[in-house]
């Protein structure tokens, strides 16, 4: 056991456990301020429950010994002997424990990704059942599938450095599964819904691109060269994420925008996380561009398609992901990793970029095809929509019984639904900008 490694994956921890709630202010800005605590609430009680199921049973599930390339074993149940000592066949120099930590975070996150297609109309009690199920049945296995010994994605050859299938693939495909299911908010494409709060927004972008180092460079494992190299493909991926949206935003609008930039960047990590341990800086400077670029065009897509991706949950993860895992197979060279392969420019041929259209391919269609299902049982039993007049009045004070903003000292409060913008507010359009 190396003590340099484990406190580097202590610490890469942290990073990632603060992108959950800087994901809940990413979030929480671009809603109506009426709907602000009850979408923040679904990113902050998914570190509760999700902390607590992955002891339970979805580390096990996830990483325990393999059964026929497809789940984890029950070895690991409630953490079982997963204590201070390393398991070589996970992680040989930092503690067992540590290791399972680490891929906690990950849990975490993930499920807290899909909250933001469904943002401003689901019932919390659906949400909470959703969250439960959809780690057990959807998550594990695909961690399982990718990353621990025997996953059969794992056996074919196919690179996943820190989540691009995993995570992005599977929050994005699985968040277009419930907005089909769930349907569009009320007003949808009738008018603009106006994000409330961008200050708050791009304070949740920095958290996000200040954790998503944990989240990247912590995946090597260790501190050491691949880790530095991870933390530089991953700063520079977010960098030219956000300088590719702009272009963009500049080219259609004449103008950029401060939540462009911000969606670019988060866009630009979702690219580059596939490939961050695998690519060289240049490489990842062209996988942040194309991310920011092809995410900015792709977030149009609910609009002429109909759904109702509250904050672009599709055109940010599962573009993005897709973007990133498949550039893995032309960028990825083993100068840089000898544990991966050499991609399509590094002249390895054809043959990573297939492994890549295999992992992708298989991600889009156990996550959508298990998580339509689920979320059809959930309607059909507790439910997952609040009522009309609940969202009319915003799901703060229907669900919660509570309001994200009091400006009077005798406690009374301005909701979104009661103010009327002065004539002077700035008005953002329902087709410009995005979420994650």
């Amino acid at each position: 056991m190396d003590t340099g490694d484990t406190a580097f994956i202590l610490v890469a921890s942290a990073l990632v456990m603060f992108m959950t709630p800087g994901l809940a202010l990413f979030y929480g800005g671009m809603v109506r301020s009426k709907n602000v605590l009850g979408t923040i609430m679904q990113s902050i009680f998914a570190l509760g429950l999700v902390s607590v199921l992955w002891v339970l049973i979805g580390y096990t599930l996830a990483f325990g010994p393999d059964v026929g390339g497809f789940i984890g074993n029950l070895d690991f149940l409630g953490f079982k002997d997963v204590g201070a000592t390393p398991n070589d066949a996970l992680a040989a120099t930092i503690p067992h424990v540590s290791f399972a930590t680490f891929q906690m975070m990950f849990a975490i996150i993930t499920p807290a990704l899909i909250t933001g297609a469904f943002a401003e109309r689901m019932k919390f009690s659906g949400y909470v059942l959703f969250t439960a199920l959809w780690l057990i049945v959807v998550y594990a296995p695909m961690a399982h599938w990718v990353w621990a010994p025997g996953g059969w994605i794992r056996e074919l050859g196919a690179l996943d450095f820190a989540g691009g299938t995993v995570v992005h693939i599977n929050a994005g495909i699985a968040a277009l599964a419930a907005v089909l299911v769930i349907g569009k908010r009320k007003g949808f494409g009738q008018g603009a819904f106006i994000p409330h709060n961008l200050t708050m927004t791009v304070l949740g972008t920095g958290i996000l691109w200040f954790g998503w180092f944990g989240f990247n460079a912590g995946s090597a494992l260790g501190a050491n060269g691949l880790a530095a190299s991870a933390f530089l493909a991953t700063n520079l991926g977010a960098a030219a994420g956000a300088c590719g949206w702009a272009l963009v935003d500049a080219r259609k609008e004449r103008r950029s925008t401060i939540l462009g930039v911000a969606s670019g960047a988060v866009a630009g990590l979702v690219a580059i996380t596939p490939a961050a341990g695998f690519v060289g800086p240049l490489p990842a400077i062209a996988i942040g561009l194309i991310g920011g670029v092809v995410c900015a065009w792709a977030v149009g897509l609910k609009f002429r398609w109909g759904y109702d991706d509250s904050l672009d949950v599709v055109g940010v993860h599962l573009v993005g992901g897709l973007v990133g895992a498949l550039l893995t197979g032309v960028f990825a060279d083993l100068a840089i990793n000898e544990a991966g392969a050499d991609g399509l420019l590094a002249g390895g041929g054809f043959g990573l970029l297939g492994k890549q259209f295999v992992a992708v391919g298989a991600t889009l269609a156990f996550s959508f095809i298990v998580t339509y299902a689920l979320l059809k049982l959930i309607d059909a039993t507790v439910g997952l929509r609040v009522t009309e007049e609940e969202e009319v009045t915003g799901v703060d004070l229907a669900q919660h019984s509570e309001v994200g903003y009091s400006f009077s000292e005798s406690g009374s409060f301005t909701t979104a639904h009661q103010a009327t913008p002065s004539a002077g507010a700035a008005q953002v359009p329902a087709s410009e900008g995005s979420g994650i």
